[in-house]
């Protein structure tokens, strides 16, 4: 559908209505995708269970009463009691706010270094690109999880050096789709009559192709978030991430896997907390790179 223009309209005018036209066909085909509105439901959800969590948990999430220790789910206790009689809900409750804290800060590390280097790899070339690249080729020789647990090995175990850990483990991939994105829109038109007007190195790559490669990061980060959350949650099971009493949900998880077989509660709910998170990011993302995938728009007919 095409803007038609008006007698009198002014360019802006124009501008506006191609945008909510735009708008309007990002919004039907997020509508037909429901697996998208289930990931966005999911972390709407998850974002007001951070956001208010302490007002939500039912209980001190980290108050003792051992005489209420195991107990199952009853009304009192939706989600049961721990070994040390925790209420699991508002422990699961108070680690939302521990989860999204560490996709935030683990994309905020990974992402902007890479996509930094990456945008300096691809526009410069050269010298500058093969550092960069034979830097990323070292990272990407060994599994991200394992340079992840060997990096908080030589920090020291806690949730703070986790998710250093994990944003310095994960800035080669970064690096890498920004060079590529980089690499195929250094040559187009616009980049060369923005050098022919004088714009600087830095203008043309930072105001010009950095935001025009804006698409395929937001996938990237959303695909991430959920597999940030997870990375965190899995060193925390092996004893490298959050330590006790901390209510993060690989640390309960980890704490409750020796009473699966007498008090199934106890790993199960924070596990599935960790499932749904990690799906709604994975559906959202998926959800995204339909939306903003340039083919799909132009079968659309947008």
């Amino acid at each position: 559908m095409r803007a038609v223009p008006v007698p009198g309209e002014g360019v802006g005018s124009l501008i506006a209505v191609a945008w909510r036209t735009r708008r309007a066909a990002w919004v039907r085909r997020l509508r037909g995708n429901a697996g998208a509105l289930i990931g966005l439901g999911l972390l709407l959800l998850l974002a007001a269970v951070a956001a208010f969590g302490p007002r939500l948990a039912p209980a001190d999430p980290y108050r003792i009463q051992v005489v209420d220790k195991f107990l199952p789910p009853t009304l009192a206790h939706p989600f049961g009691t721990d070994e040390l009689g925790r209420d699991l809900l508002s422990r699961t409750v108070v680690g939302a706010r521990i989860s999204v804290r560490v996709a935030v800060t683990v994309l905020a590390i990974a992402g902007s270094t890479g996509v930094v280097l990456g945008t300096i790899s691809g526009y410069k070339g050269g010298v500058v690109d093969e550092v960069v690249m034979r830097a990323a080729d070292v990272f990407f020789a060994f599994p991200s999880f394992l340079l992840a647990m060997a990096i908080v090995a030589a920090l020291g175990p806690g949730i703070t050096n986790a998710i250093l850990a994990i944003g310095i483990a994960w800035w080669p991939r970064y690096a890498r789709l920004m060079r590529g994105q980089i690499l195929s829109l250094r040559e187009t038109l616009y980049v060369e009559s923005a050098r022919a007007l004088g714009a600087g190195d830095a203008r043309v790559m930072f105001r010009h192709i950095l935001p025009n490669c804006l698409a395929a990061l937001f996938v990237q980060a959303t695909m991430d978030a959920g597999l940030a959350i997870l990375t965190t949650a899995s060193l925390s099971f092996v004893g490298l991430g959050a330590t006790p009493p901390m209510a993060e949900w690989g640390s309960m998880v980890a704490q409750g896997r020796t009473f699966i077989l007498t008090a199934w509660w106890v790993p199960i709910f924070p596990g599935t907390a960790i499932a749904l998170t990690v799906a709604a990011f994975t559906y959202l993302g998926d959800g995204l790179r339909d939306l903003l995938d340039p083919q799909l728009r132009s079968r659309g007919g947008v």
